[in-house]
């Protein structure tokens, strides 16, 4: 369940015929981020011709959405090359921008095809990565008296406490990584604490 994530914002230059093609690499787990990165690029480099861009959400291996942009250039010469490069990769929650600043000599479809799917590859390549881990809810139903030892298991098995509702019970949601689910269980039915997975 868990896949590599960009660790951090990562920019690469690469030059060809005079253009300049800035590429830009970033975390990114919904569109409204992917955007928000794109918003950002835009501000620093205002006078550039294109920005082009192409997410992949999710685990790489089944993605939840991917998107791409050309932004003016000849249809399918760049969007999809830097999508291309992002679905050979394996690497998930992914916005990558190429801004381009054009350089007075033509490249024709071919070139920019070439160009957009290098300038992806190296800023790839220089990108540091790591290890995004998917956490499961669990709902929990407990005495009062058993709140702080699930704290403290939750903590134990790498998970983080999302909700508490207090009642008649105290109705915690937890979530933790898929692996250390079971032995989280048997340690709470040890105690008589309900557990109901979603």
């Amino acid at each position: 369940m868990s896949y590599p994530i960009p660790a951090k914002i990562t920019e690469q230059t690469y030059e060809v015929k005079k253009s300049k093609f800035i590429a830009c690499a970033s975390f990114a787990n919904s569109r409204e981020q992917a955007m928000e990165q794109l918003a950002l690029i835009k501000l620093q480099y205002p006078d550039a011709r294109h920005h082009c861009w192409a997410y992949l959400l999710g685990n790489p291996d089944s993605p939840a959405s991917v998107a791409m942009s050309d932004d003016g250039e000849p249809s399918g010469t760049a969007g999809k090359p830097i999508l291309n490069v992002l679905q050979h990769k394996g690497i998930g929650d992914i916005m990558l921008v190429v801004t381009r600043y054009f350089g007075g000599i033509k490249l024709g479809a071919g070139g920019l095809v070439r160009a957009y799917s290098n300038s992806a590859q190296q800023v790839i390549e220089a990108l540091p990565i790591q290890e995004q881990i998917v956490l499961l809810p669990l709902h929990l139903l407990s005495d009062f008296k058993h709140e702080q030892f699930i704290r403290h298991l939750t903590n134990q098995h790498h998970g983080v406490i999302d909700e508490c509702e207090y009642a008649e019970m105290v109705r915690i949601q937890v979530s933790l990584p898929d692996a250390e689910i079971p032995a989280f269980i048997a340690s709470c039915h040890k105690v008589g604490i309900q557990v109901i997975q979603s």
